[in-house]
């Protein structure tokens, strides 16, 4: 993922929490199908970074909690894998 998001802050709806450090979000989705496609691609961006963050998710909502990686601090890794989630959400019909 590209250095330059670990510049940019974090959209709104990012919580930054230092102990443990972790980034936190939930989504809200107006239907399961919503749901299922912000998931699919969660999934697929998890498989090519090789970093699965925690998620629970209900029928129209996702919680994302992306912890540290190195469990000390966020990292640009992190916060641009945020990024990755808020661009999910600004083009949810995007593959």
């Amino acid at each position: 993922m590209p250095d330059e998001h670990a510049q940019n802050p974090l959209s709104a709806g990012w919580e930054q929490r230092d102990k443990p450090a972790s980034l936190s979000r939930r989504l809200a989705f107006s239907s399961y199908a919503e749901t299922r496609r912000f998931l699919d691609r969660l999934a697929a961006l998890s498989e090519r970074e090789g970093y699965y963050p925690s998620s629970s998710f209900g029928t129209t909502y996702v919680n994302v909690t992306i912890d540290a990686r190195d469990g000390k601090a966020i990292s640009p890794a992190d916060i641009a894998f945020a990024h990755e989630i808020d661009g999910f959400c600004q083009n949810p019909d995007a593959a």
